[in-house]
């Protein structure tokens, strides 16, 4: 459920999107500075502080609210310093660099949860708009492993959708990455559906993601294999497989679980589809599944009671990345389960070579009434088009052939 707030703040925007578009600016946004632009249809936010982004889609009719799929975390405007950073600003999607919770040190490097990217101060460089595009450009130095990262978040004039380019520079070495998007989720069960293209390999967290002991649990059983993630084994006697299509479901727990998408067909991107059945529109991401091969469900149902989360975050992380699960450098560049059945679980970056360019898509359109779930997607000249339930359709113009031209 959207926050009064979040709709007062944009909703008037959306009205009419022949509203003039504005320059990047700074507002403070769900209590922290962000750098703000828009281009009269779509409206984004990004932190400062772990430039983490939250955006508005408009909603296909005058008056309606604008669509807000992403999540905020309760605790932002309680006027409370949270450490690390990530956590204190969490939100929305961001770009881990390097991905995981990184407790174990690697040849000496000790990198914080999700990397630099998602902790420290970005900066904001000149844009660079060029026809009917508008682009929000950010920079921030590296220090635990020197390099630069240059974000570069693009909107597209009647393209209901974000093209994020992150550039790296130097940062020489191997490393995880990828983005964290992370939803917002309605209160009614089972209101959100979940469609990704087809993987090869699905499984739940190797270890244990739940610790009752820091007032963390979980439902997923502990390094279970599934082919069908409405059918994911649970970690209790004789329970029933879990659905993980339908959400909210499993109040008071949190889990992560793993899909490693099949390589591209005739070179379309592989997806990911959430469809909020309670607001009437769908989310989605595309990429390319041999820079980011995997695909983390992080299912957050009010399964944390520790501060800040206190039992009430209530989220589903769709983590497009190139890791092993969330632990971070050690074991993703270390030889682990996934590796031995194939996948790539790390990026290594040569030195003194061309900067690394991780290139995503993120999108959102409205639903009707019965639209239920994607059941299959249709890529065509710059349009994309989401088949649901008894005929019914969703298309958005989208160049997803931005995404091949990603430095492998």
């Amino acid at each position: 459920m959207k926050t009064l707030a979040q709709f007062a703040l944009f909703s008037a925007f959306f009205v009419s999107t022949t509203v003039a578009a504005a320059e990047p600016r700074k507002e403070i946004v769900h209590g922290k500075p962000s750098f703000v632009f828009d281009n009269g249809e779509t409206r984004v936010a990004v932190t400062e502080t772990g430039g983490q982004m939250i955006a508005w889609f408009a909603g296909g009719e005058a008056g309606k609210p604008a669509i807000a799929p992403y999540h905020v975390t309760p605790w932002q405007e309680e006027g409370k310093t949270i450490e690390p950073p990530l956590l204190d600003v969490l939100r929305g999607d961001f770009f881990c660099l390097p991905f995981g919770g990184n407790a174990d040190p690697y040849k000496g490097e000790q990198h914080p949860p999700h990397g630099e990217t998602a902790n420290g101060v970005w900066t904001l460089l000149p844009s660079a708009d060029s026809g009917d595009s508008k682009t929000l450009r950010l920079e921030i130095a590296i220090k635990v492993r020197p390099g630069k990262v240059t974000k570069e978040l693009k909107l597209v004039a009647g393209h209901p959708v974000i093209y994020s380019r992150h550039t790296i520079e130097g940062f020489a070495g191997p490393t995880p990455l990828g983005h964290h998007a992370t939803l917002s989720l309605p209160e009614k069960e089972g209101a959100l559906r979940v469609s990704t293209s087809p993987f090869r390999i699905g499984l739940t967290n190797p270890t244990r993601f739940s610790d009752p002991a820091k007032e963390e649990y979980q439902s997923l059983a502990i390094d279970a294999k599934f082919g069908d993630l409405a059918k994911v084994p649970q970690i209790f006697k004789d329970a029933a497989d879990a659905d993980c299509t339908s959400f909210p479901l499993r109040r008071g727990y949190a889990d992560l679980l793993c899909v490693v998408n099949e390589a591209s067909r005739e070179g379309q991107p592989a997806w990911v589809a959430a469809v909020n059945n309670e607001s009437g529109y769908l989310w989605f991401a595309l990429k390319d599944p041999s820079v980011l091969p995997s695909l983390l469900f992080w299912i957050e149902n009010r399964g944390r009671h520790g501060a800040p989360w206190n039992g009430r975050n209530n989220c589903l992380g769709l983590e497009d990345l190139c890791t092993y699960f969330a632990d971070g450098i050690a074991p993703s560049t270390s030889e682990n389960p996934l590796r031995k059945r194939g996948v790539k679980t790390a990026v290594d970056i040569p030195a003194g070579g061309k900067p690394l360019e991780i290139r995503y898509i993120q999108g959102a359109v409205p639903v009707s009434a019965g639209f239920e779930k994607v059941e299959r997607v249709e890529f065509s000249a710059g349009r994309v088009v989401f088949h649901g339930a008894g005929g019914r359709r969703a298309e958005a113009a989208c160049d997803y052939d931005f995404l091949n031209a990603a430095a492998r």
